[in-house]
């Protein structure tokens, strides 16, 4: 048998309603079986007490004992077909009226009454063999003739009471079981109405392949209790179909760019082999494949570092880093590249930041990189870096050609290039702004992109403070 857990929602609730019906049902029999054996004694004893009063009033007021003992039959004929008993004695004496169908002994009774007032009686309780219970009541009252006392004991077997109570008990177990069946019934057929959304989100969901990732639960079938479900589905859905998309296009952009070096390589080669040269010539061929073999490893590594940046769980080693000197230091570093193409550095900086540096230069370096790639001639990079409760922010800003609002949505896509950019030669692979994305993402921070005004590019690092960790 499965356990619990492994059981459907509809089996678990199903019996679980069964379960609740049951109970209500069986809380409700028994309440009623209750009150119906309460309203049964009563009427029973109430009955037995009148029926003590009356042939006491008989024995004080109409007959004396003589007579009483004249008229048995009388009394037979007052009770009527019932079991029931009635004796007429004297104190320590032997009933001289003997009323009792099936025998049963009279049992040792406390007198309640006495005299000529009934008033509230003793119900007294015996059982016969077979259990059931007998009600006895017992009066004193004074004979008419010459004032003895004299017992009038009634009682009365609940026999006809006790089978009326059993088929009521059996009805109440019947009806519990057919309610519990028919809730059980009405419960499943209930659940898998209402079911019938889920169903047909589990066909739209079985839709849903890498081929067809466009499919989309319908959020306006869905009822108000599972719309925020189907909302955060679809949201999921988005975010694959988005990734998907992206992860093709960096197959894609991976094939292109390991393609590029494999058949430079492939080519040089096959000349290289294609007739005997001289050693010069294949040194070169050796020194250019070299170039293209170093390419690939940057390439390579990049990937790898990008791939471990994808993991959220990786944790890096921070440590204080001063602003201006970091600043200053990469402006430094990359002044003789700047100058080539008559640009220069303008380095504005104060404070500290809480960062890895390794990472930390390595993302800045990038940007700095980038600038100088894409800058227009003789045009100023601007670094400026600042300390504020929140961490810290380092801005990279370069003149260059105007960048669309498509095109800067793109920069941090992994080998993403301008269109001039690929049409030309150029050592970048386009993973240098991804992994300024990726170091970014490791410090819990962000990197951003913007066009302040026309021709400007500016790329704004936000480092968080040393509590976010």
């Amino acid at each position: 048998m499965k356990r619990w857990g492994a059981w459907s929602l509809s089996a678990r609730a199903t019996v679980l309603f069964a379960l609740v019906a049951c109970v209500v049902t069986g809380m409700l029999g028994t309440y009623f079986y209750q009150v119906a054996r309460q309203s049964l004694e009563r009427q029973a004893d109430l009955v037995l007490a009148a029926r003590v009063a009356h042939f006491s009033r008989l024995v004080r007021e109409m007959y004396t004992v003589r007579e009483l003992k004249e008229r048995p039959l009388l009394f037979e004929t007052m009770l009527g077909s019932e079991r029931d008993m009635l004796f007429f004695r004297k104190p320590g004496e032997a009933p001289f009226i003997h009323v009792n169908p099936d025998n049963l002994p009279i049992p040792s009774l406390t007198v309640s009454v006495q005299d000529h007032a009934l008033g509230p009686v003793e119900i007294q309780r015996t059982f016969l063999p077979d259990g059931v219970p007998v009600h006895w009541v017992s009066a004193r009252t004074l004979a008419r003739e010459d004032g003895t006392p004299v017992d009038v004991i009634a009682g009365h077997p609940m026999t006809s009471e006790v089978q009326m109570l059993k088929r009521w008990r059996n009805g109440i177990v019947l009806a519990t079981l057919g309610g519990m069946l028919a809730a059980t019934l009405l419960a499943f057929a209930v659940l898998w109405h209402l079911f019938k959304p889920l169903r047909g989100m589990v066909r739209q969901a079985a839709q849903i392949s890498p081929k067809n990732l466009m499919v989309r639960l319908n959020l306006a079938e869905a009822p108000p209790e599972l719309q925020q479900l189907t909302q955060a589905f679809n949201a999921m859905l988005d975010r694959l179909a988005e990734g998907y998309q992206r992860l093709s296009q960096f197959s894609a952009d991976l094939a292109h760019e390991i393609r590029t070096p494999v058949g430079i390589l492939t080519g040089q080669t096959q000349v290289a082999l294609g007739q005997a040269r001289q050693p010069e010539e294949y040194r070169q061929v050796l020194e250019s494949n070299l170039e293209e073999l170093e390419r690939l490893s940057r390439i390579i590594e990049n990937i790898l570092f990008l791939a471990q940046a994808d993991h959220a769980a990786l944790v890096i080693a921070r440590q204080p880093m001063a602003l201006h000197e970091e600043m200053s230091k990469i402006a430094d570093y990359f002044e003789g590249l700047a100058s080539e193409r008559g640009m220069r550095f303008s380095v504005q900086a104060e404070g500290q930041m809480w960062a890895n540096p390794l990472l930390c230069r390595r993302a800045i370096n990038n940007l700095v990189v980038n600038a100088l790639r894409y800058g227009a001639d003789d045009t100023c990079v601007r670094l400026s870096a600042t300390q504020h409760a929140q961490g810290a922010t380092v801005w990279v800003e370069n003149d260059g050609e105007p960048v669309t609002p498509a095109q800067l949505g793109r920069l941090f896509d992994r080998f993403y290039r301008g269109d001039a950019a690929r049409s030309t030669p150029s050592t970048s692979n386009g993973l240098g702004l991804a992994i300024v994305s990726a170091i970014m993402h490791l410090h819990g921070g962000t990197a951003q992109v913007s066009c302040p005004r026309p021709g400007v590019i500016r790329f704004v690092l936000e480092f968080p403070a040393r509590a976010v960790q």
